[in-house]
């Protein structure tokens, strides 16, 4: 444990000596959870070592290109590979599970709002990949729903300083808000794609 420890320790010396690249790079192969990287980018902030705009355009290079890169993976890979190697990026077979389900049951628009839903947020990836859906598009939504995700940790961690690695403490309101948002907005979404089928049904 103490090993472990230590390891994140010098993970973080590391991405403090890259600044705005050890973010990105940081986020990109997600050893360490990306709230948490991000969390410590604000940190660096509240420091004078980097700024807040580079931190968020970084940290949302990073967290999109991470993604970009679960989506070939499920593209080109399919679900046995993520099942395999999947809890190396932090994404268990149940993730995959629940990120089927819902891109099933709500399509590609899905990709924007999932990002903010524990469980499917970093999986949603994956069928987006194993469906073939457009590259551009995936990379669109994903784009902007990484961006307010990454200004809010950035901005928590400026916010609390060297108390930073309070973050799951500190952004447990916020999130909840934000993940309420995010099933309210699913449901007009589903609403909406109900009544338009609708329409066209009775049109036909």
């Amino acid at each position: 444990m103490h090993f472990i420890s230590e390891l994140i320790s010098q993970l973080f010396e590391w991405i403090q000596s890259l600044g705005y690249f050890g973010i990105m790079i940081g986020l990109m192969i997600e050893v360490i959870p990306s709230e948490i990287v991000l969390a410590f980018g604000g940190y660096l902030v509240s420091q004078g070592d980097i700024n807040f705009f580079g931190a968020v355009l970084f940290g949302t290079i990073g967290g999109v290109v991470a993604q970009i890169f679960v989506y070939w993976i499920g593209r080109y890979g399919g679900r046995p590979v993520l099942e395999k190697y999947g809890k190396y990026i932090f994404i268990k077979k149940k993730h995959i599970d629940h990120s089927e389900e819902w891109f099933q049951k709500y399509g590609t628009g899905v990709i924007f709002t999932a990002r903010f839903i524990p469980v499917v947020r970093h999986a949603i990836s994956v069928p987006a990949g194993i469906s073939r859906m457009p590259l551009g598009k995936f990379t669109m939504l994903t784009t902007l729903a990484v961006i307010p995700w990454s200004a809010l940790f950035v901005y928590l961690g400026y916010t609390l300083g060297d108390k930073w690695e309070t973050i799951d403490e500190v952004a447990a309101k916020y999130t909840h808000e934000i993940i309420l948002a995010a099933l309210a907005v699913i449901v007009l979404y589903f609403l909406f794609k109900w009544y338009k089928s609708k329409k066209k049904g009775s049109a036909v």
